[in-house]
């Protein structure tokens, strides 16, 4: 695991001197993402440059060392990520002709674009990565991000320079350009709590999408063409549905599973794994006890607070396993430690308040290992998120009732406070029982007073700020994929369109943003195995009962599970990777947010309109609404506006 930078002056006008020294500048930014090695590469003759970080994985030698060229000469690379079928495509190369230095997958991906060409090796890739590919017999560039959108990748063209980097700072880096707020990806942001791609929050700076290319020529305008395409992928599995039964299904699964694991336990360095106790990682870490010959080392985050606590679970689950299990207990202190890094970290807003545990986690995995395997991107694939099943019964109320009555209902529902909610939901098992299940009743109740139908209503349950032109002054949140008129025809049945769009956006753009940020910021890799291609595309195949029915969710990932750890250990309810913020905003952490929430700081660059955020923070101090998601949106920029707009 890697950072990349790069510097392309289209025009000829800089000094080849000044392009490599810009591009030392550049990759100096990412120190963090690797910090064994730093090197440039450049190009005089066409004003180009390439750095490069590295996080030694494989083959720790310098034979490993990037930017890398091949052995004609003719490409050179600086790539971020992990190729896990490098050895079978090694072979073939070396069949073609083709001599090798070391073991990398770095030489593989270089040495096999100068034999089978840029496009034709990206697809063949099974792995994670963002990369740059230099044609010095084309002069042409070639920006490549992964599938899934697991490594990250931003591009810009300011002047006739062309800008590359795995974080914003690196390109902040280079002082041609004088980065501005994109008030409509603002408005983007304060809906989803995320910038979506193809956006940033910098006008001009655009993210390369998953499953992109960026082919830059000597003249004329990128291109940005789609290698792969989960539309693509979604409509062959529905017409190709798989026909066993769920047992076959496990079966077929599980040896999916089991190779796209056994891929991702190769490294020359100590290895560890994520376990929170939930379906996804315990079925990871099973996987990889099941062909390692010692304990794998497992890691967890807990919490004094029992709504938000998972740590004995997964204690269960390793002890079961036999892993050799190191827990960590978060306090208020920790966040607190935490947070004035965050805009660091990100270096753009970005509002999932698990990205606190998520580095804690990190923090302390890397104490041990290099690299740790996630449970990531079960949800999506195979219907776990509680919405889903919300989504469907509501679907159903909303279906049947007029809309005079759901108003009727919603006004009751809120007649009572969301603590006396709780209070009332006590009385139900705890086995049934939501978490927080006050202001679930209250959100509930906002949905049944709007309108409803299957599309808004998805949008209604991934909105923080539904309306950003309430609190924003100017801009307006772009189009998306939310927004596609052909998602309907594409994919008739509304909960398997919800998880389309899941991994269209919110996987790539919060989830994949938010561990790939916590892990690197400490030099740790972190692997992905759900999100092997080959087991996205199966599950596009499993009929929509295999993955959720029955108000039971990841069916089919379930029944793989059971194989190896008694259903006890984890079956219950969805908890989800959160921290107590709700309660923390109303003590510990109430000082900070109330500097940043000022009526003062929020008038501050003529950004906000305070009256409805002021509002918001009121009822949430006072504890008559939950407003944590939406306020931790404002909060979170506020931060970055001080650390980067100031």
């Amino acid at each position: 695991m890697c950072g990349i930078a790069g510097l392309w002056d289209r025009r000829g006008r800089d000094a080849p001197a000044d392009v490599a020294a810009g591009v030392a500048a550049m990759t100096a930014t990412l120190a963090h993402r690797g910090p064994d090695e730093a090197a440039v590469w450049s190009g005089p003759e066409a004003g180009l440059a390439l750095g490069h970080r590295r996080l030694s994985i494989i083959d720790l030698s310098p034979s490993g060392a990037q930017p890398m060229l091949s052995s004609c000469g003719r490409f050179v690379i600086t790539y971020n990520g992990e190729v896990y079928n490098a050895d079978e495509l090694r072979a073939e190369l070396v069949a073609a002709g083709r001599r090798f230095r070391g073991r990398s997958d770095t030489e593989v991906i270089v040495e096999a674009a100068a034999v089978w060409g840029v496009a034709a090796t990206v697809e063949r890739l099974i792995g994670m990565f963002a990369m740059a590919l230099w044609d010095r017999e084309q002069r042409t560039l070639f920006l490549v991000r992964d599938r899934l959108g697991i490594k990250p990748l931003y591009w810009a063209e300011f002047s006739g320079r062309l800008l590359f980097g795995s974080e914003l700072k690196a390109l902040r880096a280079d002082n041609s350009w004088s980065p501005e707020l994109d008030r409509d990806a603002l408005a983007a942001y304060l809906r989803f709590g995320y910038v979506p791609a193809p956006y940033a929050i910098y006008c001009g700076v655009r993210k390369l999408p998953p499953g992109a290319m960026l082919v830059v020529p000597a003249q004329g305008p990128p291109v940005l063409t789609t290698y792969w395409s989960l539309a693509d992928i979604a409509r062959q599995g529905q017409a190709a549905r798989f026909l066993g039964d769920e047992e076959d299904a496990a079966d077929a699964l599980e040896a999916l599973l089991r190779d796209a694991v056994g891929r991702r336990m190769v490294a020359d360095v100590p290895l560890g794994a994520f376990l929170s106790g939930g379906i996804d990682s315990s079925t990871v870490v099973a996987l990889m006890q099941a062909q390692s010959a010692r304990p794998v080392r497992t890691f967890s985050i807990g919490f004094r607070e029992a709504d938000y606590d998972e740590g004995g679970n997964a204690a269960s689950v390793a002890r079961h396993l036999g892993t050799d299990h190191t827990e960590l207990c978060a306090s208020p202190r920790h966040a607190l430690d935490v947070i004035p890094r965050l805009a660091d970290m990100y270096d753009e807003p970005f509002a999932d308040s698990s990205q606190i545990p998520t580095h804690l986690v990190s923090q302390m995995t890397r104490a041990h290992v290099t690299v740790a395997l996630s449970g990531d991107a079960g949800d999506e694939l195979f219907g776990g998120y509680n919405r889903y099943f919300r989504a469907r019964r509501l679907m159903r109320v909303i279906g049947a009732a007029p809309q005079p009555l759901r108003a009727l209902a919603a006004g009751g529902m809120r007649a009572l406070p969301p603590p006396a909610w709780s209070a009332l939901g006590a009385m139900i098992p705890a086995a049934h029982r939501p978490v927080q299940f006050g202001d679930k009743i209250h959100k509930l109740a906002d949905i049944l007073a709007g309108e409803g139908a299957g599309d808004e209503l998805y949008r209604r349950l991934v909105s923080l700020w539904p309306d950003p032109a309430a609190i924003l002054r100017g801009g307006q949140a772009p189009l998306g994929p939310l927004d596609d008129a052909g998602l309907r025809a594409l994919i008739p049945d509304p909960i398997e369109r919800m998880q389309y769009l899941d991994t269209l956006t919110y996987l790539p753009d919060d989830i994949l943003t938010k561990i790939d940020r916590a892990s690197m910021a400490v030099s740790l890799e972190a692997r992905v195995p759900l999100l092997d291609h080959r087991l996205v595309a199966f599950s596009w195949t499993l009929p929509p009962a295999m993955k959720a029915a029955g108000g039971i969710g990841k069916r089919v990932l379930r029944r793989v599970l059971y194989r190896h750890v008694p259903r006890e250990l984890v079956d219950r309810p969805k908890m989800g990777f959160a921290m107590p913020v709700t309660l923390w905003l109303r003590h510990e952490l109430r000082a900070w947010a109330e500097e940043l929430l000022a009526e003062r700081a929020l008038e501050q660059g003529g950004i906000f309109a305070p009256a409805a955020i002021r509002q918001r923070w009121q009822e949430h101090l006072q504890g008559t609404r939950n407003w944590q998601a939406t306020l931790w949106a404002v909060l979170m920029f506020q931060a970055w506006k001080a650390r980067w707009l100031a």
